[in-house]
Parts: C-alpha cells; structure tokens; sequence
C-alpha cells in the first residue's frame, strides 16, 4: 500500500500547482494594462532620401505634394544598386497601404514585384493629363503609369482605386 499513498500525493501536488498557475494568469491578466487598439502609425520623414533619388536616379523621381496630412509616410528606400529601384510607402486615411514604386528594371519583371502578382484590365484613367493602366489582384489593386520610357511608375497597395488614383494625381518629378 506505500505506493498508493505516493500516487495520491502526486496527483494532489500536480492539482494545487495547477490551480497556483491559473490564479496567477488570471492576475496578470486583470491587473496588468493591455491595449486591443491598433498602433498608431509612425510616419516617417522621406525628404532627404528623395532628394538623393533624385540625384542618383537615370529618371524623374516621383513623390507626392499636395495631399493631406492624414496620408502618412511609413516607409521609404532608394537602391541605385537594384535597378535605380524607388519605393515611398503610405498610410492613406482610409487606414488601407498605398506605395509609389519607380524602377529601371524589366517593365514586366517589375510590376509583378511591384504590384504582387496583379493583372491588367485593359481599362484606363486618365489623371491630370496622364494615361494610367489599371491591374487588379488578390493582395494588391494598382495603377500603372503608361508612355515612359527607361522607368516604370506604379501607385500601388490596399487602397481603393479612388486612393490610388488621388495618389497618383498627387504625384510631381520636380
């Protein structure tokens, strides 16, 4: 019979352990603050990296002004080692992603990257003089600019078609 007792008081330890670790969590849970809101999104300052795109790039480097303070730069890279690639991302005010992407690269090779796989329609739109292609996807909506040549632009993301085009008609090369 000694080993019944030893049983006994094993699974009686595992119970008082298990109903410590519980108490315990449900502390931690009640009385440590915890926030289900989304976080806010830092904006980023791209202005130096565009004026070196700018001066590096073998074509117009394109960037937005004029937009309203609630469209907010999260991300931004120029590589002149990848094909003179530029990428400036956005947080519209709608909370959905919309990017401006340029590249030298293989104008077929590059929208698929740039746009995640997203196919043409065949429909255009013509923002402030400008002929846009639009390309539709799972991930990724897009418009793409057309009649340039060495370069390829591309207003890209989340984003309804209304955003990206209010991005696209943003756009200036200075």
């Amino acid at each position: 019979m000694a080993g019944t007792n030893g049983k006994q008081k094993t699974a009686r330890d595992m119970i008082l352990s298990m109903g410590i670790i519980i108490l315990v969590a449900g502390f931690v849970y009640l009385f440590i603050p915890h926030d289900d809101s989304a976080p806010e999104v830092k904006a980023v300052d791209y202005r130096v990296e565009l004026l070196t795109a700018r001066r590096a790039a073998s074509y117009p480097v394109a960037a937005p002004e004029g937009l309203s303070d609630a469209w907010k730069a999260t991300s931004v890279r120029f590589r002149g080692d990848e094909y003179d690639a530029w990428h400036l991302g956005f947080h519209d005010p709608e909370g959905e992603y919309v990017a401006v992407e340029q590249s030298t690269q293989r104008r077929p090779v590059f929208l698929d990257e740039a746009t995640q796989g997203a196919h043409e329609t065949g429909k255009t739109e013509k923002i402030d003089g400008d002929t846009w292609m639009r390309y539709e996807g799972g991930r990724y909506d897009a418009l793409v600019l057309e009649g340039t040549k060495g370069s390829t632009t591309v207003v890209t993301g989340t984003a309804s078609f209304a955003q990206l085009a209010k991005m696209a008609g943003a756009l200036q090369t200075k």
